[in-house]
């Protein structure tokens, strides 16, 4: 592009514009609004020329075409987006209260309780890999915590799978992740 002293110009990486004051082979010194002398290369800048933007922005449709399409009432497909925090969400979740997992635990002594939690967490570990599940929240309560010790060791026998707590916001501190790794054999 041609430029000259005294040329209004903006820069194309920045948000600067100004007029040229001084050429000197590929460097180009612009004096800014605020009265800085900055030097540029002629690639960096780009000449404000206010004309050819009124004739060339009806140069394809008419101002009625334009205004046509603006107020145009055009079907807007949307499309639904996950949140990345809801793509990370566990797809499965088992509660092991005795309340949820028995009708009546009248007459169930606590070691019961304890085996019935532990065989259904164990089974539901087991369904999840078998079905390629890879996340699941075991909800234990918070309790005197031996729930979730017992977990805790079911857990660690399996190579496949890590464990951590899951996210406080939504279960508080009673409830563990698992996360299971798809591509492990879980008995190496």
């Amino acid at each position: 592009m041609n430029f000259k002293v005294g040329d209004k110009v903006f820069v194309l990486d920045d948000d600067l514009s100004g007029v040229i004051t001084n050429i000197s082979g590929e460097t180009i010194t612009i004096e800014d609004n605020d009265g800085f002398a900055l030097q540029f290369t002629s690639s960096e800048i780009v000449k404000y020329d206010n004309n050819t933007l009124k004739r060339n922005v009806f140069s394809e449709k008419s101002l009625s075409e334009v205004i046509s399409e603006k107020t145009s009432d055009k079907k807007r497909t949307t499309v639904q987006k996950v949140k990345p925090k809801e793509r990370y969400q566990p797809t499965m979740e088992v509660d092991l209260h005795i309340h949820q997992l028995v009708k009546s635990e009248r007459g169930m002594t606590s070691h019961d309780k304890k085996t019935l939690q532990l065989d259904t967490a164990r089974h539901k570990l087991e369904f999840a890999m078998k079905k390629r599940i890879q996340k699941i929240v075991f909800i234990h309560g918070v309790g005197e915590g031996t729930l979730k010790l017992e977990l805790e060791y079911l857990f660690g026998r399996y190579n496949n799978v890590k464990f951590y707590d899951a996210d406080y916001k939504k279960y508080g501190l009673g409830a563990t992740e698992v996360y299971i790794y798809q591509n492990v054999n879980p008995n190496d």
